[in-house]
């Protein structure tokens, strides 16, 4: 699968989600949103579907993916957004509409690492051995 592509995806969701839950919401500015989402892309991408997603499987990564998105709107939020009521709301509805989003990023991702494993698994049977025959050759016994 091209990783670029999946990075451009999960970029725009993220972008959909943060225009939602902070634009509309709470009249956040766009570079505030552009930034949640780079930095969301980037650290959900390696975190939760390179590392996570392979080793605890869709569901636990898909929580893991809501809580990491959580926390980054908290955590940026409470630098840059004014009221707390409003910075969990944000970060609430964010990571909810960006977890329904990862349903099918990650459908798409272990489509991908399924095939890539089946290729590796079963490599093509046309291998070319030379067969050898000869007589053992025992030093100690006799004829």
């Amino acid at each position: 699968m091209n990783h670029l592509m999946v990075i451009f995806l999960k970029f725009g969701i993220c972008l959909i989600a943060f225009g939602i839950g902070l634009d509309w919401f709470f009249e956040a500015e766009w570079t505030h949103i552009l930034w949640f989402s780079g930095v969301t892309t980037i650290i959900s991408y390696i975190v939760g579907d390179r590392i996570l997603l392979e080793r605890i499987g869709n569901r636990n990564s898909l929580i893991a993916d809501f809580l990491l998105s959580y926390m980054i709107v908290w955590l940026f939020g409470s630098v840059l957004l004014e009221n707390y009521l409003q910075i969990g709301w944000a970060s609430i509805i964010s990571a909810s509409i960006i977890t329904a989003g990862e349903i099918f990023v990650h459908r798409m991702l272990l489509r991908s690492t399924q095939a890539e494993k089946s290729d590796r698994r079963n490599p093509t049977k046309n291998f070319s051995y030379a067969m050898e025959a000869a007589e053992e050759n025992e030093p100690f016994k006799e004829k």
